[in-house]
């Protein structure tokens, strides 16, 4: 896996659940600890083993909410 960015930062974790698939926690990474990544996003806090994680890059920030004409 490639080294996290650095907390604050607004990331996608790519990572395998226990039955296989894989999933993506998208929210600001809250803290990278040696056995954990946590995420906090729109699903919640996620608490994510750092032996599932497939890939993780930092993105961009939401986009502006659409005005209704």
């Amino acid at each position: 896996m490639t080294a996290l960015p650095d907390p604050g930062t607004r990331v996608v974790v790519r990572y395998l659940l226990p039955d296989g698939r894989a999933t993506d926690a998208l929210g600001e990474l809250v803290r990278a600890e040696s056995d954990v990544v946590i995420v906090d996003g729109k699903r919640g806090v996620e608490r994510i083993p750092r032996g599932a994680i497939i890939a993780a890059k930092a993105v961009p920030p939401p986009p502006e909410p659409r005005r209704r004409a």
